[in-house]
């Protein structure tokens, strides 16, 4: 009788799991979620866009049952769409605050970069995303004042809104909210990208508003968003800063001497910020440096120092800037260095032998400065595309036939650039075009 129950108990059991099982399979077809499928054949009605152009959009097909599988959705484990990458799918119209694609509720990573939406407000309901970590809109042609619903996307990690090239007054702004409003709950946020959003309308406070909120904030990019200075002391809070961009934005101000405590820091851009004094120049011995631009900054002075052994320093701008002195011969240390454009400066002395042995050298410019003596040979930099000794106080040009011959050489054609490799040496006929700088 015991065996006779418990076989039926295990009957009963199995009967019921193979229920749930068939319950399940209907609420998810593969691993998408049948109501997720709805939403997703929804928005995708909804937009428009160019399916000639289209990776993503154009692989939904409606009677696919895997939505999880189509172009740039990603879900979680139990079907949830929880990722929504439609960048560069040339949508124009579709998203605003009735949107279907706010039903979308265990959203945690949405792109919608690189689109056109024709300078359309950024709707509201983006802040109802309660799971948001990543939320990237940039380059997608929004306009208009940023909605101080934003703020509340607590668990938000990076947010990007930047744009390539300002539009005047189509431009995104931070006026009511400002920028302090805008931070205030975004705590746990690493990455903040406002390139060219238009800040004119905050105080000099603006420094203190990120390091108040944001502890853990790694890149801050604010290029040409017209703040102004000075850049306080506050942001030394920042430690874990690893990129600071701040260029084309008129701060006028003295680069602090904290910044060569941001042990973190491996690009630092304050090119074309009219800064002012002298660069504290322990920033240049930072270990991790990659990156440093200083260019378009004819007001601030310094010099180069020791450069430590094994440094990371990849590229050096400073031309246009009123730096001076020689370079040193620890210039030798950074094996790493591919860039480095000293233009227009005050720099002096001899070029030092050492530089030839940066194999991994690509881009030199050390025109328009006071350099004498014999041009060094370049004949381990294996990789140079653009040299310029120009308008200098150099002797010798054996270093030409020290490079590679089956290179073609160009000393006056600017117009072509059929060769590899742009040569310049006392010539003071100079091409040199000022687009609009993109900076690293």
């Amino acid at each position: 009788m015991g065996t006779r129950r418990l076989r039926f108990q295990s009957f009963f059991l199995i009967s019921f799991y193979l229920i749930l099982i068939g319950f399940d399979s209907m609420l998810v077809s593969g691993q998408c979620q049948i109501n997720q499928r709805s939403i997703l054949i929804q928005l995708k009605n909804k937009l428009q866009f160019d399916s000639s152009l289209s990776t993503k959009l154009v692989s939904w097909n409606p009677n696919a049952t895997d939505c999880c599988a189509w172009g740039g959705v990603t879900c979680s484990s139990s079907g949830q769409v929880i990722g929504l990458d439609l960048s560069n799918e040339t949508i124009y119209v579709g998203i605003d605050d009735s949107s279907v694609l706010f039903k979308l509720k265990n959203l945690e990573s949405l792109n919608l970069a690189a689109n056109n939406f024709n300078f359309s407000q950024i709707p509201s309901r983006f802040g109802s995303f309660a799971s948001l970590k990543y939320l990237n809109l940039s380059n997608s042609l929004f306009s208009g004042q940023i909605p101080g619903e934003l703020s509340q996307l607590k668990m938000l990690e990076v947010l990007d809104l930047s744009s390539l090239f300002p539009y005047g007054t189509r431009s995104l702004r931070l006026e009511n909210p400002n920028l302090a409003m805008l931070v205030q709950n975004l705590t746990r946020l690493r990455g903040l990208y406002l390139d060219t959003v238009n800040l004119s309308t905050q105080n000099s406070n603006w420094c203190q508003s990120l390091s108040s909120s944001l502890p853990d904030l790694e890149v801050l990019s604010l290029l040409e968003c017209q703040l102004s200075g000075p850049l306080d002391e506050s942001l030394e809070k920042l430690q874990s800063l690893s990129v600071i961009r701040l260029a084309i934005n008129n701060l006028s101000a003295p680069v602090p001497d904290f910044f060569a405590d941001l042990k973190n820091l491996t690009i630092l851009n304050l090119g074309s910020c009219n800064l002012l004094g002298t660069f504290p120049s322990k920033v240049l011995q930072l270990q991790k440096l990659q990156i440093l631009d200083l260019a378009l900054n004819e007001n601030l002075s310094g010099y180069l120092p020791d450069f430590p052994i094994n440094g990371s320093l990849k590229s050096l701008v400073l031309s246009h800037t009123n730096f001076s002195g020689g370079i040193p011969k620890s210039i030798g240390n950074l094996k790493n260095l591919s860039r480095i454009d000293l233009w227009n400066s005050r720099f002096s002395g001899r070029i030092r032998k050492s530089i030839q042995n940066l194999t991994q050298l690509e881009y030199i410019d050390l025109s328009s400065n006071n350099f004498v003596g014999q041009i060094p040979s370049f004949q381990m930099c294996k990789n140079l595309i653009h040299v310029d000794l120009s308008r200098n106080n150099l002797s010798g040009s054996g270093y030409l036939s020290s490079i590679d011959t089956e290179r073609k050489i160009s000393k006056e054609n600017c117009g072509e650039q059929k060769w590899n490799l742009f040569v310049f040496l006392q010539y003071e006929i100079r091409k040199h075009h000022y687009c609009r700088q993109l900076f690293w």
